[in-house]
């Protein structure tokens, strides 16, 4: 399996080890770039026009012309999928990841020959590493902790657009890691309402039906939101609304979900079980039925990747 993977940078294919950006970019002195991450499952991108559609709502709100359109984007996202197929070859699956900012601030023009522009990245990366932490965690569960760090409002900073200013998401964790160090942050909201995890959707099952945060201070997950399709198709009822830790305290099962995981089983809560603190039948059953829709066991994937990295 070659190594030798390849990154687009504005326009040009670069070696992986080569890739990088201005120190004077936007991104950097700011956090002024909206970014995306895809998977695949057997090789082929989920979901992906899904991904690239939100990254442009993005660009939109922060005036950024890249200067590809959406369809230029998904054109050059798939050409670095082909570019890097052979780094892949035993079918290893990878996730896709697009950064876009404004580029260089005009203050700094004079130390770029034919001015400034917006930066552009996409890059490919195995899952390996990302999904080998995670192989326990898919048989016993995450423990769920509600730092003090809440999540920015949406009428200070809306969620919804993926961006990198996420510092907040950070300090999360840290106090989450605190109480213990495997814990998953999960925020709230200034009414004390849950939102998301860093990086993830929440949800819990009550009798049956599956609740999760209302969609107004949260990202809406591309996973979020196929999970609220799965489930629908299983029949599951499903709602959103405000959640409080009570809810939490009370459900049957939780779970988060996320691209590069898909679903987790949370079964515990702020040192408390979930339900029976186990994996429950409800998110086992949808684990079960997203297996089948894309064509991957993923406990299975994860335990092959574990014991990989646990041979090197």
């Amino acid at each position: 399996m070659s190594s030798q993977r390849t990154v687009y940078v504005s326009g040009k294919f670069v070696a992986e080890c080569e890739a990088g950006f201005s120190i004077f970019d936007s991104a950097l002195m700011y956090g002024d770039v909206i970014f995306e991450t895809t998977r695949t499952f057997n090789g082929q991108p989920f979901r992906l026009r899904e991904h690239i559609e939100r990254l442009y709502v993005g660009l939109r709100t922060l005036e950024i012309d890249c200067g590809l359109t959406p369809d230029g984007m998904e054109a050059a996202t798939l050409e670095t999928i082909e570019r890097n197929r052979a780094c892949f070859a035993d079918g290893r699956d990878f996730q896709i990841v697009h950064n876009v900012s404004r580029g260089p601030m005009g203050l700094y023009e004079s130390v770029f020959e034919g001015g400034v522009r917006p930066t552009v990245t996409i890059n490919c990366w195995p899952l390996t590493w990302h999904l080998a932490a995670f192989a326990d965690a898919y048989i016993k569960g995450v423990h769920a902790v509600i730092p003090a760090q809440r999540s920015v409002p949406a009428r200070l900073l809306d969620p919804k657009i993926k961006n990198r200013s996420r510092i907040y998401y950070q300090i999360a964790n840290l106090q989450a890691q605190k109480v213990d160090p495997e814990a998953w942050a999960l925020l709230t909201d200034e009414d004390g309402f849950l939102t998301e995890g860093t990086g993830s959707n929440f949800f819990v099952v009550k009798d049956g039906g599956l609740l999760t945060a209302e969609p107004r201070n949260i990202l809406r997950g591309v996973t979020r939101q196929s999970v609220l399709e799965l489930a629908g198709r299983l029949g599951l009822l499903c709602r959103e609304c405000n959640l409080e830790p009570y809810d939490v305290m009370t459900a049957d099962e939780a779970f988060f979900t996320s691209t590069p995981f898909t679903i987790m089983p949370a079964t515990r809560f702020n040192g408390h079980e979930v339900g029976t603190g186990e994996p429950g039948p409800v998110t086992r059953k949808l684990m079960a039925a997203w297996d089948q829709m894309v064509e991957v066991e993923m406990v299975a994937q994860a335990r092959a990747f574990a014991e990989e990295v646990g041979k090197g």
